[in-house]
């Protein structure tokens, strides 16, 4: 059965993401660099990254947390017919993307989840 693997990332609203991805990566050794976020490996398929958004964006809406998380999973197509046996549609998705396919759900609580199934491939970082 179609299921989660781990935490793909964990997104948040900053009000200036360089400044702060520069202070974890002068106290804890992270963050920084060109993006302003860190990147993990994951097992044997995609990575886990820590990302500051600026506090303005709209890429967590619907949601109106200031965070979101991504999980990666095995079978996007399968997670998601998952979902909607239990009534939850997502609220995007794109199958076009280098990094591999992505859809948007919304939990209970108002929070959006990325689900993320890695590209066979990824490209270079």
């Amino acid at each position: 059965m179609a299921k989660v693997l781990g935490i793909g990332g964990v997104f948040f609203k900053a009000s200036d993401p360089a400044a702060l991805a520069a202070w974890y990566d002068r106290v804890l050794g992270f963050g920084g660099g060109d993006w302003s976020g860190a990147m993990w490996p994951h097992g044997d398929r995609g990575y886990t990254l820590w990302s500051p958004f600026k506090a303005d964006t709209t890429y967590f809406a619907p949601s109106t947390s200031p965070f979101m998380i991504n999980f990666i999973v095995d079978d996007l197509d399968g997670v998601l017919a998952r979902a909607a046996a239990e009534g939850v549609l997502p609220t995007g998705r794109d199958d076009a993307d280098a990094n591999g396919r992505f859809a948007w759900l919304m939990d209970p609580a108002g929070l959006k989840i990325e689900l993320w199934e890695p590209a066979e491939t990824l490209p270079e970082t």
